[in-house]
């Protein structure tokens, strides 16, 4: 019966063999290449999946699913064997594959409700393994039958897919055993049963094409899918990759890489100390009232330009920025990896921030002026925090560095006199002063200057 269309398709002039209201075997092609394997898919795929629990995981539903979809292929091919021989007089013969109809129509229902899988497996191995021999039998041996009992190796391979090598052993042990015993029985077998040539020849064909079609298609559909189950997990392996080194760039944005591996090692106290580090403390003169006369969009962008700048240098220089706090600027030299130079590298660091700054302007168009101050001893430095953790010091070195900051002059650079012994004459500076320190008295400080062009 040919298939109408109501109207002839739209552009008139493509090339179609749409002819006079039906659609010709080329069009029913192309639908069913368009149409055909999505649907099928999905028929596939709904019907395999009548066994499964959402608890299973993906290769325990691959293999139910395969499974299913091996019994509804075989189900269906076995009428050919019932009505032939059926039709041939061998009722008994034709009892045992229309049997094997009914218990796998019976299983797989019982199966969809209950979801044992275990117990729905064995009894369809076992049936796989059992009737197949019991039908060439009843039909008088190997030549007789079309050695028809070449199905019953679906059932040893079947059990080296869904129960796995070892334990599909004994059922490829139990098929080695039929298959000497039919060996046995060939000799005394009577031939009373025997097909018509012609359609024993068949039967032959059937037999082998049989197996050979339906083993086929379930390992491929099983072949097919772990492939695609591989196929996205190779593409989440990689999601989760890129996820993973966004999270490593993100954790190197917070802890020093040395500190960051420990912490991923799960070191539960990360605590050193440290005989001898610089530390620089920068903060921007007369930046809150300024603040307070912009928006805060043009306070972010502006910190976050001049930081920016100095955590580029800070890099560059293989120094530790520690953190910011509001306008102020805290960095480290000599962790987590002790250095010799700690003091000159942050020196270095101080004259390119007072250049930095003096290239930037507030919103009132006066330039940026940095008060940094510098101090070089010993310090404590760890992990505090589990959520949002920071790598901090600790400890006099920090809190004279500070003070040096608070206490000094815009655009300078004070130094304590520690740091100025450990720079020596590589450097230049102002001439030595006293400075009353809060909580530490009176303090012998110098600024530093510069670098001797000659050091």
């Amino acid at each position: 019966m040919a298939i109408r269309q109501s109207a002839e398709p739209a552009e008139a002039g493509a090339d179609r063999s749409y002819r006079g209201g039906h659609w010709t075997a080329v069009d029913l092609a192309r639908i069913t290449a368009v149409v055909g394997p999505g649907i099928l898919d999905r028929l596939l795929n709904r019907l395999a999946g009548i066994g499964s629990l959402a608890s299973d995981s993906d290769e325990d539903r691959l293999r139910k699913a395969t499974l299913t979809l091996l019994i509804m292929l075989i189900v269906p091919l076995a009428t050919i064997w019932v009505v032939t021989y059926g039709a041939l007089g061998l009722w008994f013969s034709a009892s045992i594959p229309f049997a094997y109809q009914v218990l796998s129509v019976a299983s797989l229902l019982w199966f969809a409700r209950t979801k044992q899988y275990g117990f729905f497996r064995f009894g369809q191995l076992f049936l796989m393994l059992i009737l197949p021999f019991a039908l060439q039998w009843t039909l008088g041996g190997f030549r007789a039958s079309s050695a028809v009992a070449i199905w019953a190796f679906a059932s040893p391979l079947a059990a080296l897919v869904f129960v796995g090598p070892r334990r599909s052993l004994p059922w490829f042990a139990g098929y080695g055993a039929l298959l000497a015993l039919s060996t046995v029985l060939e000799f005394t077998a009577s031939n009373e049963a025997r097909l018509p040539e012609g359609i024993q020849v068949a039967f032959f064909f059937l037999n082998i094409a049989g197996v050979s079609v339906v083993t086929f298609l379930a390992l491929r559909y099983f072949v097919r899918e772990r492939e695609r189950a591989m196929d996205a997990l190779d593409r989440e392996h990689r999601l989760l990759q890129v996820e993973r080194a966004k999270s490593e760039r993100l954790l190197l944005n917070v802890l020093p890489q040395s500190i960051a591996e420990r912490l991923k090692e799960r070191e539960e106290i990360i605590a050193d100390a440290f005989p001898e580090v610089t530390v620089l403390f920068a903060d921007i003169v007369g930046f809150t009232p300024q603040a307070e006369r912009v928006s805060p969009d043009r306070t972010v962008e502006m910190l976050n330009d001049l930081f920016s700048e100095f955590d580029r240098l800070t890099e560059q220089r293989e120094l530790e920025k520690i953190k910011t706090i509001g306008d102020a600027y805290m960095v480290a030299g000599g962790l987590p990896e002790p250095t010799s130079d700690h003091a000159e590298t942050v020196a270095d660091l101080a004259l390119d921030m007072l250049e930095v700054a003096r290239s930037r302007t507030l919103s009132d168009g006066e330039p940026v002026k940095l008060r940094i101050g510098i101090d070089s001893g010993p310090v404590v430095a760890g992990v505090i925090g589990r959520r949002k953790f920071i790598y901090d010091l600790w400890g006099d070195t920090v809190n004279t560095a500070s003070r040096m900051e608070s206490h000094g002059t815009p655009g300078c650079i004070q130094v304590t006199a520690r740091t100025q012994a450990l720079l020596g004459d590589r450097y230049t500076f102002s001439a030595q002063h006293h400075v009353q320190i809060k909580g530490k008295g009176e303090m012998t400080t110098y600024f530093l200057t510069g670098r001797r062009l000659d050091g």
